[in-house]
């Protein structure tokens, strides 16, 4: 999947966003996420840039200024956060027009549709979690997926 740095800092900076303004309310500084994401502040401040224009932050000029979330944790989902810093959630290599594959003639590779269906898998995942979700850990499912359970007992016997 083509979830770069971009999209993972952008969270991990909205969840902070989200848990410090829940804690002391007002606007929160990105001096602060900066130091306690260990985040260089002028990367966030390009990230928290798009993520104003995407309509999920708004930021608070002057004494005690700094950034506030749009809209409540639980209605902004993890995926609109990694779209609005332009970071594409797909699994392809293919680029371009929607219909054009990656092979050198356009064409699909023989595993075009195993990872198109991926990236959404992904897609709808990320979106079924909230920022709310995160903050709260909401998210961590317990035990191991069966399929692969299956396999270590197989493998062990």
């Amino acid at each position: 999947m083509r979830l770069t740095t971009k999209g993972r800092y952008a969270v991990m900076a909205m969840v902070d966003l989200a848990r410090t303004s829940a804690e002391h309310g007002g606007p929160v500084v990105l001096a602060g996420i900066a130091r306690r994401q260990e985040i260089s502040l002028s990367y966030l401040e390009q990230l928290f840039s798009k993520l104003r224009r995407g309509g999920l932050v708004t930021s608070v000029r002057g004494p005690g200024g700094g950034y506030r979330l749009a809209r409540p944790a639980r209605d902004m989902g993890i995926a609109e956060i990694v779209l609005a810093v332009d970071e594409p959630i797909r699994a392809i290599r293919c680029e371009g027009e929607p219909d054009d594959g990656c092979m050198s003639d356009r064409s699909r590779c023989l595993t075009h549709d195993l990872w198109e269906e991926l990236g959404n898998q992904i897609y709808l995942f990320l979106d079924s979690v909230s920022l709310e979700d995160v903050c709260l850990r909401r998210v961590l499912r317990t035990g191991t997926p069966p399929v692969l359970e299956e396999r270590r007992s197989a493998a062990a016997r």
